[in-house]
């Protein structure tokens, strides 16, 4: 009889939890927390700072953005008529960079840039051709002990050199320079660095071409 009692306590209080969390479920809840009526609604926050870590609230573009500077040492080129490099009578074009503009968006996990470039191209004593092509390397590096790029791009941009012209203004926007976002620790490192890239995309193996189908 006593067991017969037992039991039929446990079971009593086993469905009156039930019901109890049950009823509960309406006013917010969670499995190892039931919420208790007359109390306000039920808010759990996570323990796990690698988790909060991982969602942080996304920085501000108009403050984040990361800053767009000359990269050292390509801040001009001079091409001239011959291989070696340019002196006097021999140089036929100058490039140089003048000013720099950015812009940053955020895209779903990723940083959107926008990286302009504006630019004078100043013809030498050797002439220079009816159209040169402008060298472009746009960089995003991020600055530390070990620096690392981040994502790079190499653009040739044509300019027009009218005749008698001894120099001429160009400019050149890179409309989608992208990357992950980082944290924003980390996003304090990033600089995208614009320069004169002459050696560009020479270095690039060639594109091997398909063998002719065997008729």
């Amino acid at each position: 009889m006593v067991f017969q009692e037992r039991s039929s306590t446990v079971a009593a209080v086993a469905l009156l939890l039930a019901v109890g969390i049950t009823g509960c479920s309406s006013v917010g809840s969670t499995d190892w927390f039931p919420s208790i009526p007359g109390f306000s609604n039920v808010v759990t926050t996570s323990a796990d700072r690698s988790a909060l870590a991982q969602q942080p609230t996304p920085p501000s573009m108009d403050e984040n953005c990361p800053p767009a500077d000359i990269r050292q040492g390509a801040s001009t080129l001079a091409i001239a008529s011959k291989t070696q490099a340019p002196t006097g009578n021999d140089l036929r074009y100058q490039l140089s960079i003048t000013e720099l503009a950015r812009q940053c968006a955020l895209e779903g996990p990723e940083i959107r840039m926008r990286v302009g470039v504006q630019g004078r191209v100043i013809v030498g004593p050797a002439g220079a051709p009816n159209q040169v092509d402008v060298p472009l390397r746009y960089a995003v590096v991020r600055e530390g002990v070990e620096p690392k790029t981040i994502v790079s791009k190499f653009r040739r941009v044509p300019v027009a050199l009218p005749p008698g012209a001894t120099n001429v203004t160009f400019t050149d926007i890179e409309e989608d320079l992208r990357f992950p976002m980082p944290n924003r620790t980390e996003l304090e490192a990033y600089v995208v660095y614009i320069g004169f890239d002459d050696a560009g995309d020479r270095n690039r193996p060639p594109v091997k071409k398909s063998p002719p189908k065997k008729k």
